[in-house]
């Protein structure tokens, strides 16, 4: 539940005046955001799913695509368009 939080800390403190924590940290922030919507999903999905919960394992499937829609909007928006000048019709 986190990892929103997590993600949008260097963003959160750019606009609060303290650019150092960005340039110095963002990245690290990014990759423990992302780790944490990833792994989190697919490790309880493997436990449940070695021990048999169907219920656990649909609540971790749910919770896998739930934590994917962020992932999803930040790779189409921010990669994707990214590539695109304005203008253009890619």
């Amino acid at each position: 539940m986190a990892s929103p939080l997590i993600l949008l800390t260097p963003v959160t403190a750019l606009a609060m005046g303290f650019p150092g924590v960005r340039a110095e940290f963002g990245m690290e922030f990014v990759s423990a955001a992302l780790v944490g919507a990833v792994v989190a999903p697919v490790a309880g999905f493997v436990v449940a799913h070695m021990g048999h919960r169907r219920r656990a394992r649909r609540r971790f499937t749910i919770m896998g695509a739930v934590s994917a829609v962020p992932i999803l909007y930040f790779w189409v928006f921010a990669v994707l368009l990214a590539e695109c000048p304005d203008g253009y019709h890619c």
